[in-house]
């Protein structure tokens, strides 16, 4: 057989989730989704979390079952502990213990000053960026442990490269995060369960164009594809790719890093924090 064709074989194996449970929290749009599509690719059963948009969610069940994988879908919001522990519970009796979850569910801040931001908003955007994955790892980890391994990957942002004006509460959500992932990386290797952070940039997606809209006017992101590395606005497709790396058994080695997906040029891309 041609070396090149074993490597390849190596590799697929490699990549194989075959067997295992994941649960990928905001899934059923944008990042969340293209992670979910992706660890079903590589042959995992998906656990399709989502907090509202119900069409959504089952276009996503749909397109991963299309797969020739199971897929449920969890309507919770995970900021609330008894929705994420009846949700948790829901998971592991309908289709067994969870071996990766992925933290991705997020809410973007109103883009005020510290001055002008409302406590409860403040609130809210940390709950779901920080309470939320605690809650989830918490539950998980136990049965993570009793599995031959365990996987939790947080979805943060650049966003804590600079911690840009107008911005606080996701800021603080996502050190909040990032902070939850340092910790569990040091106290669960032991048992076999990596924990890493994933960064993207400015995403191609339904948050992203709210976003830029928002703090720029722009409504077509291909009118930043020229001010981006390589040429184009990050896509979702992009951080599933690194995601689909970390939970495989291709990553025998990497816990407790921080990756960063913005093409090694988040500094020049362009700003949207000036007011």
């Amino acid at each position: 057989m041609p070396l090149n064709l074993i490597s390849t074989a190596n590799l697929e194996t490699k990549m194989s989730l075959n067997g295992r449970i994941a649960l990928v929290t905001g899934a059923g749009r944008g990042i969340g989704r293209a992670i979910a599509v992706a660890l079903a690719k590589d042959g995992a059963d998906i656990a399709v979390n989502y907090r509202r948009d119900d069409a959504s969610a089952a276009d996503a069940v749909a397109e991963i079952k299309a797969l020739g994988r199971n897929a449920r879908a969890f309507q919770a919001s995970i900021e609330d502990l008894e929705q994420a522990t009846n949700m948790v519970a829901a998971i592991s009796q309908g289709m067994g213990p969870i071996g990766i979850l992925v933290n991705n569910a997020g809410i973007a801040s109103r883009g005020q000053s510290v001055a002008n931001t409302e406590p409860a908003e403040m609130e809210r955007v940390v709950r779901v960026h920080a309470f939320g994955p605690h809650y989830l790892s918490k539950l998980v980890i136990p049965m993570m442990r009793q599995q031959d391994r365990g996987d939790i990957v947080m979805i943060s942002s650049v966003a804590t490269d600079s911690y840009g004006a107008y911005g606080a509460p996701y800021n603080m959500g996502k050190a909040a995060m990032e902070g939850l992932a340092f910790t569990l990386a040091k106290e669960e290797h032991k048992n076999n369960i990596r924990t890493n952070i994933v960064a993207p940039p400015l995403v191609e997606t339904d948050m992203g164009r709210r976003l830029v809209k928002a703090r720029s006017g722009i409504e077509d992101l291909r009118q930043l594809d020229a001010h981006m590395p390589f040429g184009h606005v990050c896509q979702p497709d992009d951080i599933a790719n690194v995601v689909r790396f970390l939970v495989s058994e291709a990553n025998s080695y990497v816990n407790g890093q921080r990756i960063a997906v913005d093409g090694g040029g988040s500094a020049s891309a362009p700003k949207f924090d000036d007011k």
